[in-house]
């Protein structure tokens, strides 16, 4: 009889302590990374109170279609060229002091519509001029 057994004992791989080790990192990672959403902060943003305009300038707004036609104020012009612009705005001018003068053009309209408006109010002596704009729509944008 042998009472001895085998002496040959295999070395033993102990998996626990290295799935702690895993265990503890997963949970810091975790801990970790939930502070770093910056899109759900509050924030207060400052206001500030005034008070309404009493007085808006007087203003002139020259619609420019896109075939070139125009509009003053709303009324149509007769006529493509700078004089019978020009006329118009002289109408439209009349008793108002020194207006400004809104350019609102199509964005399809030819660059001389434009620029004839531009000369159109030279001509009648007027240079308080600014642009109208809006800003493009979101997922419709063509250009790049």
């Amino acid at each position: 009889m042998n009472f001895r057994g085998s002496s040959s004992d295999e070395p033993e791989i102990n998996l626990i302590p290295f799935i702690d080790v895993l265990l503890v990192i997963l949970i810091f990672l975790m801990l970790s990374t939930t502070y770093a959403k910056f899109t759900e902060l509050q924030v207060n943003l400052p206001s500030a109170a005034a008070d309404p305009v009493k007085d808006r300038p007087a203003q002139i707004v020259v619609a420019v279609s896109a075939d070139g036609r125009y509009a003053v104020d709303g009324q149509s012009v007769d006529g493509r060229n700078v004089e019978a612009l020009a006329t118009a705005l002289q109408k439209a001018e009349s008793g108002q002091g020194q207006p400004f003068i809104v350019i609102s053009a199509d964005a399809t309209a030819a660059h001389q519509s434009v620029i004839n408006v531009l000369d159109a109010a030279r001509r009648v002596g007027l240079n308080r001029i600014t642009f109208a704009a809006q800003l493009p729509a979101t997922g419709n944008n063509t250009q790049p």
